[in-house]
């Protein structure tokens, strides 16, 4: 495994073993794509599959508001942050 985390640039987690908050953030990701979206599509191939991550993680992250930073997309609170680090 860490052979090809590194052949395709990728950095591995640092965390102890058996600590769950070094994942804690992609593990809700992912349980929420595949509670919205995963379980309620049947996908023919691999490429399919592909295109709708993709497809969803854009919608994800322009268009679908999150609770935790104010109803909004990450997207927007990202750019209310360079707003107000610019105002500073």
């Amino acid at each position: 495994m860490a052979a090809a985390c590194h052949r395709h640039g990728l950095h591995r987690s640092m965390g102890a073993t058996g600590i769950c908050w070094d994942n804690a953030g992609a593990e809700s990701l992912w349980s929420t794509f595949k509670y919205e979206h995963y379980y309620r599509h049947v996908y023919a191939t691999k490429a399919e599959l592909v295109a709708a991550v993709d497809k969803w993680m854009h919608w994800y992250n322009t268009r679908r508001r999150h609770s935790a930073i104010g109803m909004i997309s990450p997207i927007a609170y990202e750019h209310s942050l360079s707003a107000a680090a610019t105002a500073a």
